[in-house]
């Protein structure tokens, strides 16, 4: 081969290389590259992964009971104390026993009275208990009626008429439509949280602001 022909040659296979160049870099700006699988990844949220046994962490069922029952609430108790307590009732006249406030008639016939003498009717606990009076009024307040009262004033006046059976003697005696109750006392000592103690118990008769006459018939 000639000089001249070995230089023709040269030329073109530069010419050639040059022109593959240009073919390759326009593939390339046409195609999008490739991205491996570590590029396209994406984090996984914390609240996805799974435990060792293919169990969702967030998904088990004892997962809030556990730790519930895990916390121990320490016990408070009241301390010391001292209450009343009403543990029965019964509604009951609580008479005025003076003069002027109780009439006997009869045999048979009509009974017409009226209140002749005011005066006041009160609280009665049982004797030795007195100290105790005002805490079971307070109680049988709430739990029975407001209405409860220590005293009940009485005037003159409020006539009532009322016939009688024959052969039957009629009583007519004023007072208050109150009640007749049953309490005790009970005491707790040291934390409060042993059982409590008797401490003491009786009745009570409490009068309220209702009054009136009660009647009854009796063979003698």
């Amino acid at each position: 081969m000639t000089l001249g022909m070995r230089r023709t040659a040269i030329a073109s296979g530069t010419a050639l290389l040059l022109c593959l160049g240009t073919v390759d870099t326009a593939i390339a700006d046409e195609e999008p590259p490739t991205s491996s699988a570590s590029d396209t990844e994406q984090p996984v949220a914390t609240d996805d992964v799974a435990d060792q046994d293919g169990v969702d962490i967030n998904d088990r069922a004892d997962w809030e009971d556990g730790e519930a029952t895990s916390v121990v609430n320490p016990h408070y108790c009241d301390g010391p104390q001292t209450w009343i307590e009403i543990t029965s009732k019964k509604n009951y006249h609580v008479p005025s026993w003076w003069n002027g406030t109780k009439y006997k008639d009869g045999p048979g016939g009509k009974m017409k009275v009226s209140v002749s003498k005011s005066g006041t009717i009160g609280m009665e606990i049982t004797a030795g208990a007195e100290a105790e009076a005002g805490a079971v009024l307070a109680k049988a307040k709430t739990s029975i009626s407001v209405k409860v009262a220590g005293s009940v004033t009485i005037t003159t006046g409020h006539t009532y008429t009322r016939n009688i059976a024959n052969h039957k003697y009629g009583h007519l005696q004023y007072g208050s439509w109150g009640y007749k109750v049953s309490w005790k006392k009970l005491r707790r000592r040291g934390d409060g949280c042993g059982s409590p103690t008797l401490v003491k118990s009786g009745t009570a008769t409490l009068p309220t602001k209702e009054t009136g006459w009660k009647y009854w018939e009796t063979s003698s």
